[in-house]
């Protein structure tokens, strides 16, 4: 069973779990929620049209191979893997206010947030990600795992009328692992439509009461509405950060990383997509994996992005990922660190 122990982005990576796309599919309830937080930008008829049910067969079975690479490209680096099991996405689950079918298994980054020896089960934005991590919880010390407590998600909480702001409304706590990174004592929480300020609120009281470290949640707001923080900021070692041009600037830097040196992401390679299943932003090429301070797993055609980092002294490793737009994950996204040194 795993211990975990992950206290910032770039330590020595000891151990990891990596995902699996075995039966993802998009939701077939089509509520409020799903339109809200992944289909925002679409109007109703628009959404309406959207596939849902089972991924296309070669797309799973061609992104289960190159997960099966990096799998491969981890272990020979000397680090554990481990891989979940398959889960059926298609049954649905309730809690008393509604009920709905599930995502997949892609990306355990999205569901578990590791701070120091506990893995908390956050309390996901989306209803249909709400039971994801359960699929997870059997590989894990039952000592070091942690349930937070699970919003209700009622209609309520969702709002398409102004997408100039978080459609995620902020009548209780509700973030994505996905949402945060972590510098030791520092942690950086992305307002946006997968994280509220509530969400926030909920994490530094936590961190108070359970934790024995000074732990300070800083919240990074008006700077990308549209799901996660690893396609916006990416922590490569202490006082050096990735950053993403295109929303990132002196207004809406977070204090804390003023003082940061700054590598400024050149224009992703957009890589291949199949536009109407829910496609991530060409932004997912600065989605990387740090291995440590110097060395990183990138996206085989983000060579632009390699030879910047390589200036600044950290080699990459590029890996295939067919279809990570299509399934909206990169190799941080499809991958946990649970022990770092």
């Amino acid at each position: 069973m795993i211990i975990p122990n992950v206290n910032n982005e770039w330590g020595e990576l000891k151990e990891i779990i990596v995902g699996d796309a075995m039966n993802a599919q998009i939701p077939t309830v089509k509520d409020k929620a799903l339109h809200c937080i992944d289909y925002a930008h679409l109007s109703d008829e628009e959404f309406d049209k959207i596939p849902t049910g089972r991924y296309p067969k070669k797309v799973i079975e061609e992104t289960r191979e190159d997960l099966g690479h990096l799998h491969f490209i981890l272990k020979e680096l000397g680090i554990k893997v481990h891989r979940p099991l398959p889960v059926d996405f298609s049954i649905k689950q309730s809690n008393g206010d509604w009920e709905v079918d599930g995502y997949y298994n892609y990306c355990p980054r999205d569901s578990m947030l590791v701070v120091g020896d506990k893995v908390l089960s956050t309390p996901m934005a989306l209803r249909q990600r709400q039971f994801e991590a359960n699929g997870f919880k059997g590989m894990f010390d039952p000592k070091h795992w942690v349930d937070l407590p699970k919003p209700k998600l009622r209609d309520e909480m969702y709002s398409r009328e102004d997408l100039s702001i978080p459609t995620l409304m902020n009548h209780e706590p509700a973030f994505d692992a996905a949402n945060i990174l972590k510098a030791n004592d520092d942690i950086l929480y992305l307002v946006s439509n997968t994280g509220n300020k509530k969400g926030a609120e909920l994490l530094q009281n936590w961190l108070d009461e359970n934790t024995t470290r000074d732990y300070k949640v800083h919240t990074a707001e008006n700077v990308y509405a549209y799901i996660h923080i690893d396609t916006t900021f990416v922590l490569l070692r202490e006082g050096l950060v990735l950053i993403n041009p295109s929303r990132v600037n002196d207004y809406n830097m977070p204090d804390f990383l003023r003082s940061w040196d700054k590598v400024i992401c050149p224009e992703p390679y957009p890589t291949q997509v199949m536009n109407d299943w829910c496609p991530a932003s060409p932004w997912l090429g600065m989605n990387i994996l740090s291995i440590n301070e110097k060395l990183v797993i990138v996206e085989e055609h983000q060579i632009q992005l390699m030879k910047l980092l390589k200036k600044w002294g950290i080699e990459s490793i590029p890996i295939r990922m067919r279809h990570s737009r299509t399934l909206s994950g990169g190799p941080h996204c499809v991958t946990l660190d649970v022990r770092r040194e």
